[in-house]
């Protein structure tokens, strides 16, 4: 096996969680190499990336890009289908991004999937996760998955623009009970999972996951509470929830709620029971954070579509 020269990627490196991870490999000395769909945006962290294309069309590119580097961090994959972008394409790009990373000689890859990913069968987006773990497995690569609930955090989409709506409408609706379980993690702890997973032997998976629990119901009233809105929690049918936030997407031209995030959500699927590898306290986070959370809109479609 080649020497470690103390390079590795990351893909989305100026995305969400792949900025976390490369931030931390920085601080650890680290070079960091990305493949992105946004070389432009290239956020500011203590030392330059270097930038390739995703060129899933171009396999022997792909290699070029990850030739010399120790570890993959993977965070590909796509929220919602749109376009020409579908959960189909996004599994062969990772089959092709894999095999890519095999020719290469990566030692490891790091793969972030979703808790649960293999529960939910007839929804997509979770089918789809469960593929791509799957194609993994068959990658004759060492590798470890890391699978989070909800990720939050500074410049998350998520909960700020939860924080958003219960700012500036006087109903929000809760589907159903509200009574299914969150646990959510912080993206610098599913950063340092990822980071601690590298350096294991063998194949593996870790779910990252935060130290508090809430129902749906509790989650929302705190972030509701903590970021001074006084928003009428309304329990509703869930087969409301979706034509609402449809009609709410339009208008700010984004997607808010897909059906299959609704029903995971109401699934369970975003928390576990095994024991919290996260750290940090979301209450905690949210005191800190309330005064800004939610004070602006976060485009899903504007962060990964527009350009």
């Amino acid at each position: 096996m080649p020497d470690d020269a103390g390079v590795d990627l990351v893909t989305g490196a100026f995305s969400y969680t792949g900025r976390a991870i490369a931030r931390r490999l920085l601080e650890a000395g680290r070079r960091v190499k990305t493949l992105t769909a946004h070389p432009d945006r290239s956020p500011r962290l203590s030392a330059p990336i270097q930038t390739e294309p995703y060129a899933f069309d171009e396999p022997e590119r792909l290699v070029g890009a990850l030739d010399g580097v120790t570890t993959l961090y993977n965070t590909y994959w796509v929220r919602f289908e749109r376009g020409r972008t579908t959960f189909a394409q996004a599994v062969g790009n990772s089959r092709i991004l894999f095999e890519a990373a095999h020719e290469a000689g990566v030692r490891r890859i790091v793969h972030i999937s979703i808790a649960n990913a293999d529960a939910a069968p007839t929804l997509p987006y979770f089918a789809g996760k469960a593929q791509v773990e799957q194609e993994l497995a068959s990658a004759e690569i060492a590798h470890s998955i890391v699978r989070p609930t909800v990720v939050f955090g500074r410049g998350d989409v998520l909960v700020n623009n939860l924080a958003w709506l219960l700012r500036r409408f006087p109903v929000f609706a809760i589907p159903g009970s509200g009574g299914y379980a969150v646990r959510p993690v912080h993206v610098d702890d599913v950063a340092r999972l990822c980071v601690e997973a590298a350096g294991r032997d063998g194949n593996g998976s870790v779910d990252a996951v935060g130290p508090e629990t809430f129902t749906f119901g509790e989650w929302v009233a705190l972030v509701r509470d903590a970021v001074g809105a006084r928003s009428w929690l309304v329990h509703v049918p869930a087969a409301l929830v979706s034509p609402v936030t449809g009609v709410l997407g339009h208008v700010v031209g984004d997607v808010l709620l897909t059906r299959e995030e609704l029903a995971g959500l109401m699934a369970g699927l975003v928390a576990t029971d095994g024991p919290a590898t996260g750290r940090i306290a979301f209450s905690d986070w949210l005191a800190e954070q309330a005064p800004d959370l939610g004070s602006h809109y976060a485009s899903e479609i504007g962060r990964h579509f527009d350009r």
